[in-house]
């Protein structure tokens, strides 16, 4: 089969004003950003249109580090839908460079199932990401003249929390010092980078609901603490407005299209392990607007992003899904099923049947939701039809739909049947009432147990010194109305990344709590998570390169 990139290649673009004329945006109001990308004004969202509105989210089972294929399934499912006469938009995260260049090489969907024009979305994109870089890092260049300008006088502070950020996955830039080189260079500190989607202006940008929501964020993001223990904020520092003019454009959700010209938003980008995992609420609302089925998906496994996606964005956004899509692979089974991470592309049904057990703690927890839930399964070359026999018999007997997403190898066409039953369900037995893991009123401390507990399956949940301290700020600077973002492995329902399947009777450790406040959640850090990931011994940057005007290696 051809490259995702020689397919995308292949696939011939319309004109951006054409994809928006379609779904209803007038021509006047776009944004172009050249032939085949636009933005599109938040101002276009109507709550109204919003009601009637299907919104279909695409979570999946405990992932490989190959993943499992969600976005692949969520752009297919938009090209089934559409197929088969339906007005379906599909809304996903904008990719980052550092897994581009790391490990990913890309992240625009696969196959026949794509957002297209892949590369440059893959790349710079609109620039969003090279802003919300810069409004990081520009706070931070003005914490620091602060800190400078007044290190004479009394005002300084006794804890600064603030880092910067780089798009790039850099081990190097994790803990550094600054400042050095005499006391005209600044004052000398320790401090690190985290990249770019674990920024807390990434995680406010995608929760905000319009221009001045986000200001009003920014204004209250915590950047450290004075002499006498109150918090420092961006508003102390007078500067929300110019960080708000370097955001004005990245507010607007970027329009493109599928590999069957079909509507798409990509817009934000923060990862589901150390953030919420799910593209902008304005995203998802424009998305809406203008179609009548919309696809969505949360990032890396359902423990993670699905449960970010209802406990945060949907608590935050007022938005109910119709149905929730669990996506799994024959390979994630078997690797959960104990088989070796070498041999899961071989039949094996003892391991395969093992790994079932992944797969319905998901399922159990999406119910759990109130959420109508079904199996879409990606089916690869080497899988076997007894194995694919086996996990849609046990689909039925757990009394949950399962279709098979060809859309990879055949786009519209080979999701037909998942866009089929995505209606039957909606239309037959649809989501109800959301219901939340845990209430606005519970502690923070309650709402990590109930999730750890109730989502994760821990046994007991514990918290070091340290949290326990944050635990006591929180009380004291009043946010414990705030919902909790829990940064763990995504290779685990524990913080253990090697306990596959599903991990039983096991003590979950907080290490560290972090304030959100302009994004306006808590962040629970469970074991050892770097919130700047390293590059592998060979990165896929040694693959990417420009051969005759066209680009290779992007996948």
């Amino acid at each position: 089969m051809k490259s995702d990139i020689e397919i995308a290649r292949e696939c011939k673009l319309e004109r951006i004003e054409k994809i928006a004329s379609r779904i209803g945006i007038p021509e006047e109001e776009i944004l172009n950003y050249g032939k085949y990308i636009a933005k599109i004004p938040v101002e276009l969202i109507d709550e109204e249109k919003i009601k009637d509105n299907k919104l279909i989210l695409v979570t999946a089972i405990t992932p490989t580090k190959a993943g499992i294929g969600k976005t692949t399934v969520s752009i297919g499912l938009a090209l089934g839908l559409n197929k088969i006469g339906k007005n379906a938009v599909v809304a996903l995260r904008e990719p980052s460079l550092g897994p581009c260049f790391g490990m990913k090489g890309g992240a625009a969907g696969g196959g026949y199932a794509q957002v297209l024009p892949m590369e440059n979305i893959n790349l710079h994109f609109t620039g969003d990401f090279h802003a919300i870089t810069s409004a990081h890092n520009m706070i931070t260049a003005l914490l620091d003249n602060y800190i400078f300008q007044n290190r004479s006088t009394g005002s300084g502070l006794k804890e600064i929390l603030w880092k910067r950020v780089l798009d790039v996955n850099d081990r190097g830039l994790r803990h550094i010092v600054s400042g050095l080189g005499g006391q005209m260079n600044g004052v000398p500190g320790e401090t690190g980078f985290d990249i770019t989607p674990a920024s807390e202006i990434m995680a406010i940008l995608c929760l905000s609901k319009d221009l001045n929501d986000l200001r009003r964020r920014i204004e209250n993001i915590l950047l450290g603490y004075k002499f006498d223990g109150t918090a420092f904020t961006v508003k102390d520092l007078g500067i929300a407005g110019a960080i708000t003019v370097l955001l004005k454009d990245s507010i607007n959700p970027n329009l493109v299209q599928t590999t069957e010209n079909g509507a798409a938003f990509v817009h934000g980008g923060p990862f589901a392990n150390i953030a919420h995992g799910c593209n902008s609420i304005i995203a998802t609302k424009m998305a809406m607007t203008y179609g009548d089925y919309t696809i969505t998906e949360a990032g890396f496994g359902a423990d993670l992003g699905a449960e970010k996606f209802f406990n945060i964005k949907c608590r935050k956004a007022g938005l109910t899904p119709s149905l929730t899509i669990v996506v799994a692979t024959a390979q994630g089974l078997k690797m959960h099923g104990g088989v070796d991470i070498t041999k899961i592309k071989e039949q094996d049904l003892e391991g395969l049947v093992k790994g079932f057990e992944n797969l319905d703690k998901h399922i159990e927890n999406m119910k759990s939701f109130g959420q109508t839930v079904m199996v879409a399964f990606n089916r690869y070359s080497f899988d076997t039809d007894e194995e694919v026999a086996l996990i849609k018999d046990h689909c039925e007997k757990q009394g949950v739909s399962f279709v098979v997403n060809n859309a990879f190898m055949e786009g519209g066409e080979g999701a037909v049947e998942l866009a089929h039953e995505v209606v039957r369900l909606i239309d037959e037995q649809p989501s109800g009432d959301l219901t939340l893991t845990y209430d606005d009123n519970d502690t923070v401390k309650n709402k990590i147990e109930k999730v750890a507990k109730n989502i994760y399956g821990a046994a007991t949940v514990s918290f070091s010194d340290k949290a326990l301290k944050k635990l006591k700020l929180i009380e004291d600077l009043d946010l414990n109305n705030f919902p909790i973002c829990i940064a763990k492995t995504q290779y685990s329902f524990s913080a253990d990344a090697k306990a596959y399947g599903v991990a039983k009777d096991f003590d979950f450790k907080i290490n560290n709590i972090v304030i959100n406040r302009g994004a306006e959640f808590i962040v629970a850090i469970a074991g050892e998570i770097m919130r700047m990931p390293g590059l592998p011994k060979v990165p896929q940057a040694n693959f990417i390169d420009i051969v005759d005007g066209h680009i290779e290696g992007l996948s």
